[in-house]
């Protein structure tokens, strides 16, 4: 730990206070204005006032966020990325302003690293490698990565000299704590506010990201990840990853052999290697598709610095894929195959109803969701898309599908579900092969890839689909059976005038239930513009003044309705 400053004080922990103070404003900053115009405008009926510039503030939002992520780095960044793939719960001009965030930061001097690698392995680094790079080879918000060489001794013993050594940044562990402190006080706000309590459970995604960036601090999981996966491929001779070093590995140290070769997207290196970029679009495509459809257990994060394409004159084609960072992996766990399962029966039979229950049963619906509306959305789902092969859908007007996607955003958004995170990597996942895969062959075509996968799937389910089907189908005829007894008891119950329906008590209580309500909402606002105006006052005063005074009329509504519903 550095020495004090001044006055005294642990120069890590008042950095760490000033950044928990800069999070928790940003956020609450951030939510009184969405408050405002998505919350109180429309409920005071200037709903067309709100919505006027809404893409224009979401996207400055966003842009301010992507600025903070960039001047904190630490867990900010990797907030902004797991924000950037939440299509289910934030907007787009949300998401597409932070899909650009890397995570990439000044590295910090050698002298820093040097400190911290010493302290990590016990001994000095000219003790534990017979050569390290001052000059890092890439440096991010965790940790940064450097070129070494192994002594001779343990270079015999592993098979191999050259290695790659990331270090944890120091102090990291301090950084990541105060970061998830601030994102759960977040978290929990969000948690009170009922229309974003209906919609997602904040505290869970809180805890879900949180799970995966421990995951990414400790060297140690990413080191037998790294392992898994290579054993997991060990029978794919065109795939590869680095074999891990672990007489030199620690929970902040983490050496591996140097596989560094052409960077995936490099077309023009991979052309003068005499390799084809499509044939290289293919190959990777299979292999990330056999990791998430057969094999269960793939990379999540598969971007062209996590990927390369290594010259190999003994295997077919002429080159080989190898896999690097091990930090963000996913897994396809059984109960997650089941749901598919369920999804795969429902959309075979066109049922919208179905599908939403096994959506419920795969973790993607919150408990209390009504799906009415999903229901409709995959009513058209199925309409315009349900009876198209892949062939046919290759032909479809990507206009259509666009149109498609914006009115499905906006009913999944609207929706209270959100995607499992084993859902989202698998989309993650999926959508950056497609990416980098487009990129190597313009002519890259997803379906193609994704065909045989879905084939066999469905074949390896046929006998389990039939056997629903024929148990949806004995269901549907016990019900035909009753159904003529049943309607004939009700339609001579109609006849002779038996059939009543009173709804007085009903509307009574609707009645009262409706001014109730609009009391209890007209003290929210009340409290809630007055509180905004409070926090708002100091940066803008003018504004913070206009909201205390505007809180004054619900007030009002709430005393006035009071009186003259006891007179």
């Amino acid at each position: 730990m550095p020495p004090a400053g001044d006055g005294g004080a642990d120069p890590v922990v008042t950095d760490t206070r000033a950044r928990y103070n800069r999070i928790i404003r940003f956020a609450a900053r951030a939510l009184v204005q969405v408050w405002w115009f998505e919350l109180v405008l429309p409920r005071l009926g200037l709903t067309r006032l709100a919505m006027r510039r809404q893409p224009q503030r979401m996207t400055r939002l966003a842009r301010r966020f992507h600025a903070l992520a960039l001047e904190l780095g630490g867990l900010m960044i990797k907030v902004g990325q797991f924000l950037s793939s939440r299509l289910d719960v934030l907007p787009p001009e949300i998401t597409k302003e932070l899909e650009g965030l890397q995570d990439e930061v000044p590295p910090l001097p050698f002298a820093a690293i040097r400190a911290a690698a010493e302290a990590e392995l016990g001994m000095p680094l000219e003790r534990a490698y017979a050569r390290f790079d001052p000059a890092p080879v890439a440096a991010a918000s965790l940790g940064q990565a450097h070129r070494a060489r192994l002594q001779d001794a343990l270079a015999a013993d592993v098979g191999f000299a050259e290695v790659v050594v990331k270090v944890q940044r120091p102090g990291i562990d301090d950084i990541v704590a105060v970061d998830l402190a601030a994102l759960r006080r977040v978290g929990g706000w969000l948690r009170r506010i009922r229309i974003v309590r209906e919609r997602v459970d904040a505290p869970a995604l809180v805890e879900e990201f949180a799970a995966t960036s421990l995951a990414e601090t400790d060297y140690l999981h990413e080191a037998a990840w790294a392992e898994r996966f290579a054993a997991d491929v060990a029978d794919e001779p065109r795939v590869d990853a680095p074999v891990v070093a672990w007489e030199r590995v620690t929970r902040r140290v983490l050496t591996l052999a140097d596989v560094t070769a052409i960077k995936i997207s490099d077309a023009d290196a991979l052309r003068a290697a005499g390799i084809d970029p499509a044939q290289v679009a293919k190959l990777f495509a299979r292999v990330m598709f056999d990791q998430l459809f057969r094999r269960g257990f793939f990379h999540a994060d598969p971007h062209p610095g996590n990927v390369f394409v290594t010259p190999d004159a003994d295997v077919e084609g002429g080159f080989r894929l190898t896999f690097i960072d091990f930090g963000m992996m996913g897994e396809v766990p059984d109960t997650l195959r089941d749901g598919l399962r369920g999804l795969l029966i429902a959309v075979a039979a066109r049922d919208s109803k179905r599908l939403v229950e096994g959506i419920g049963k795969v973790g993607v619906l919150l408990p209390d969701a009504d799906t009415v509306e999903l229901e409709r959305a995959m009513t058209t789902l199925f309409a315009r898309f349900g009876g198209m092969g892949f062939a046919e859908l290759r032909d479809v007007d990507p206009r259509e599908f666009r149109e498609f996607a914006e009115q499905f955003g906006d009913v999944t958004r609207d929706m209270p579900f959100q995607l499992p995170e084993n859902f989202l990597l698998i989309i993650r996942s999926m959508s950056i092969t497609s990416g980098v895969c487009s990129t190597l062959d313009p002519a890259f075509n997803v379906w193609d890839a994704v065909e045989p996968y879905a084939s066999e799937l469905l074949r390896a389910e046929s006998g389990n689909l039939m056997r629903d089907m024929l148990g949806e189908v004995a269901s549907v005829a016990a019900i035909t059976a009753r159904l003529p007894r049943r309607a004939d008891a009700l339609i001579t119950r109609l006849e002779e005038g038996r059939l009543t329906v009173d709804f007085s008590r009903l509307e009574r209580r609707f009645a009262r239930t409706e001014k109730l309500a609009a009391r209890a909402m007209s003290g929210v606002i009340f409290s809630g513009t007055l509180i905004a105006g409070v926090l708002l006052r100091p940066s803008d005063e003018v504004l913070g003044s206009v909201l205390m005074l505007l809180s004054l009329l619900p007030l009002g509504h709430v005393v006035l309705s009071g009186w003259f519903g006891r007179r």
